[in-house]
């Protein structure tokens, strides 16, 4: 019995041995795939960091193009609404256009005295002070031809309106909108005319420099027409000459108008870089380009001008005018348009009050760069006038 049962015991043995081998390797099998899975997952964390990173900068990239975006329609939305308000707003003020129309509250340059015309290199000027109207004070310069500039030295006031009967030409200068009557353009256009041996008497309209009043069309004519009959009752028998430019041409044309009604014409005209009437300047104006096909634009924009009572007709009053016309435009004028100046010509040239008298029309190549306000700069200036006026002078003589 013994014999028999050792090698059972030591296979039971051999068993457990075997056993306990097995479930050894199994345990270390176990231990080293929990280890290879925990060595992947930390792998695996390095990449995904820097991908969380990418994909907050791209989120933050999104909402700043977002907030742009946002602010950019935010503006659009704003300049879109303020552009279709404006036309209302003019409809509603129609002050707004007149202001715009006469811009007397521009006045450059800036921080000069009027009163000292010889600050602007015009020491042979006097400063005088009209009223036209009760509770109406316009300022003007006298400025005598240059040849007399020393004798002009101290002179007061009575000796510059004794001056106006001498036996020199008068030109009465009507300037333009914006500015005043030491505009650096006029001042330059004074000492070109006085060289040449003229006189020139010059205003601000009501409203304008240090002149005193509301500006109206109606209210500008007047203080016009009151500067003419002032000269006329100084200067004896010398000729008058009336020279508008831009916005002055329509005082001018509505001054000479009234002038030949009355039968005291001036011995003639001159109108730099005129318009046909102030609906069509305003329409042509560079301000009206955004508006100008705005639906309703002449509603909303023209038809205020004209319940302000503002008109400036020069295409109507030419054919009430009998004196000599020069016309004067440069081709690149970016104000009042070349081809608006050459239609008044082609509507006062045929024009029966215009029959015995002199119409010109001269241009000025845009290559010259006078634009609106340099015609004075032209060398032919002198000639042109002088032939032009010479003989508006021999035919008021015959």
């Amino acid at each position: 019995m013994r014999k028999r049962t050792e090698p059972v015991t030591l296979e039971h043995e051999r068993c457990a041995a075997s056993d306990s081998s097995s479930s050894g390797s199994a345990a270390a099998a176990l231990d080293a795939d929990c280890r290879l899975k925990q060595n992947l997952r930390l792998a695996g964390k390095g990449p995904a960091e820097p991908r969380s990173e990418a994909d907050a900068g791209m989120k933050r990239a999104l909402g700043r193009r977002k907030s742009l975006w946002f602010r950019l329609k935010k503006i659009i939305l704003c300049v879109l609404g303020f552009y279709i308000a404006i036309p209302f707003l003019v409809k509603l003020c129609p002050g707004i256009q007149a202001k715009l129309i006469f811009l007397n509250f521009v006045r450059v340059p800036y921080f000069i005295d009027l009163k000292k015309p010889q600050d602007q290199g015009l020491n042979h000027t006097c400063n005088y002070y009209l009223q036209p109207e009760d509770d109406v004070t316009i300022g003007v310069w006298h400025t005598i031809p240059s040849i007399w500039w020393k004798n002009a030295q101290g002179k007061d006031q009575m000796w510059y309106e004794d001056a106006l009967a001498s036996n020199h030409p008068i030109i009465l200068y009507l300037h333009g909108n914006a500015g005043t009557r030491g505009g650096d353009h006029r001042v330059e256009l004074y000492k070109v005319l006085s060289s040449l041996g003229y006189h020139v008497v010059t205003f601000d309209y009501r409203g304008w420099g240090d002149s005193v009043g509301t500006p109206s069309e109606r209210g500008m004519t007047y203080d016009a027409l009151h500067v003419f009959d002032w000269i006329k009752a100084r200067s004896g028998d010398n000729p008058v000459y009336i020279w508008g430019h831009s916005l002055g041409t329509g005082v001018a044309t509505n001054l000479v108008r009234r002038l030949c009604e009355r039968e005291t014409p001036p011995d003639a005209l001159i109108l730099e870089s005129p318009f046909t009437n102030i609906r069509e300047e305003a329409k042509s104006h560079p301000f009206s380009v955004i508006y100008r096909y705005f639906p309703g634009f002449d509603w909303f924009f023209l038809d205020p001008i004209t319940s302000s009572g503002i008109k400036f007709a020069n295409d109507e009053n030419v054919k009430h005018i009998s004196c000599p016309l020069l016309i004067l435009h440069a081709e690149d004028d970016p104000v009042v348009p070349f081809h608006l100046g050459k239609k008044l010509y082609n509507i006062a040239a045929p024009s029966r009050s215009f029959r015995d008298f002199k119409v010109q029309f001269v241009p000025f190549h845009s290559d010259l760069g006078y634009r609106h306000k340099y015609i004075y700069k032209s060398p032919e200036l002198p000639r042109i006038l002088r032939e032009f006026l010479g003989k508006s002078e021999a035919e008021r003589q015959h």
